[in-house]
């Protein structure tokens, strides 16, 4: 049907979404399928969604209406949408969306390369084609969540927790590796329990010393519940040369009272206890975290906590949210979100502003010293890396002088840093690392 047809892929979301549409593309590609990065080129459009708050709600619903007029007007032959938003409410969508031909959820893959002509292939699942840049991907370590915090949906999305087996996780890193992959980022919606559902137990710290082993320039470590980690990772990250000291850990909140109604299942003395002894375990860790503000019946007096504990422990990166009140959740069933939208606001300024501080501060000590990075892009004289302690698209960037020295993206270089502020680096290159 669609062999020679042109698919464009609108890929929305986190880097879980990428990785399921990256699946998506490599096995069609596979299988002789043509795919465009001209949507204007395009005789079939496929749109993954992101339902996890209300902006990207909005997001994915904007770019499928806009899709849908196309399909009205016999622009393209063929709308498909898939993802966290269609698992949600497909029967919704499908009322108000007749020009979308079909709604698929995210564990729908063999449907989708069904209607698409071609056939899944288990052999073959881990092939990819990926949307990132060439010298860093992704690695998902599960699917689903077992967790039950009260302000997320993912596990009506995605599922029970699922943790990939050793052996196919390390079999697609090492295809990874072939690619020229040189980052490898491993996530998941929460990667701490990783193989507890498959092995009893976490294996988490055993999954990071085999892909060590695979001679990765750097392995990053992103999404990681603070209940129950596994301490003895914090242990090689620190032996492993090649395993990036840093950890994505989303601590959300620190008032007993809020973390228990968001029941994340660990208190304030419990937070504070287990991240002093990551930093314990590694001096040299970057920490970066999320908070949400703004959650059901948040005081003055509970937020100003918030902002005293961030005052003191000084993440080194750090985002903030304000609370969604999104259907399918414990919050939104049993909560009222009673917390202005322009009070929330105000509290994602406030404690931005404070962060904002402590990152300049932070990156002020850099100054005059040499950094390894990694370079992303190169522009005239111009280079923009990331240093081991920055995680792709959310962190800081170096600004760089190339110096006259042949740069290109993905080589990683020393460089003199010489400026900096809140969020980004400047200085210039020194040598080529080989």
């Amino acid at each position: 049907m669609t062999r020679n047809r042109s698919i464009f892929l609108l890929s929305l979301g986190c880097s879980k979404n990428t990785v399921d549409s990256e699946r998506l593309i490599g096995q069609a590609r596979r299988k002789g399928l043509s795919f465009t990065n001209e949507p204007d080129e395009a005789d079939i459009v496929i749109i993954n969604t992101c339902g996890f708050i209300a902006d990207a709600k909005t997001e994915s619903i904007d770019e499928i209406l806009a899709a849908a007029e196309k399909r009205k007007n016999g622009e393209i032959e063929a709308l498909y949408v898939m993802g966290c938003l269609s698992a949600l409410y497909a029967a919704e969508l499908r009322a108000e969306l007749p020009e979308v031909d079909r709604f698929f959820g995210t564990a729908d893959l063999p449907e989708i390369l069904n209607i698409l002509g071609t056939a899944y292939d288990p052999a073959t699942r881990f092939e990819r084609s990926l949307l990132s840049p060439s010298h860093y991907a992704w690695l998902k370590l599960s699917e689903g969540c077992s967790r039950t915090c009260s302000f997320c949906a993912i596990p009506k999305m995605r599922g029970r927790y699922k943790s990939e087996s050793m052996e196919d996780l390390l079999q697609e890193a090492t295809r990874l590796k072939a690619k020229g992959v040189k980052e490898l980022n491993l996530i998941a919606q929460d990667i701490t329990p990783y193989g507890l559902d498959l092995y009893g137990t976490s294996r988490l710290n055993d999954l990071m010393r085999e892909l060590s082993d695979l001679n990765f320039d750097w392995i990053r470590l992103l999404y990681a519940y603070p209940l129950d980690f596994p301490l003895e990772v914090i242990d090689t990250m620190r032996e492993r040369e090649n395993i990036c000291d840093y950890l994505d850990m989303p601590v959300q909140h620190i008032c007993d009272r809020i973390l228990a109604s968001m029941k994340r299942g660990i208190d304030k003395q419990g937070t504070i206890g287990l991240l002093e002894s990551i930093r314990k375990r590694n001096p040299n860790i970057r920490l970066r975290t999320t908070m949400i503000v703004g959650y059901p019946g948040e005081t003055r007096a509970e937020f100003e906590e918030l902002l005293q504990f961030v005052r003191e422990f000084r993440f080194d990166r750090l985002g903030c949210f304000p609370y969604s009140h999104e259907e399918h959740t414990a919050a939104y069933d049993n909560l009222e979100d009673d917390i202005p939208e322009e009070e929330k606001q105000e509290r994602v300024g406030e404690l931005m502003e404070l962060q904002e501080g402590i990152s300049e501060k932070k990156n002020r000590a850099l100054e005059e010293k040499a950094l390894k990075v990694l370079v992303e892009e190169v522009e005239d004289n111009l280079a923009f890396a990331r240093t081991e302690y920055d995680a792709p698209e959310v962190d800081n960037e170096c600004v760089l002088d190339t110096a006259g020295i042949d740069i290109r993206p993905g080589d990683f270089c020393m460089a003199t840093i010489e400026e900096s502020s809140a969020y980004e680096l400047v200085g210039r290159i020194k040598n080529v690392i080989p």
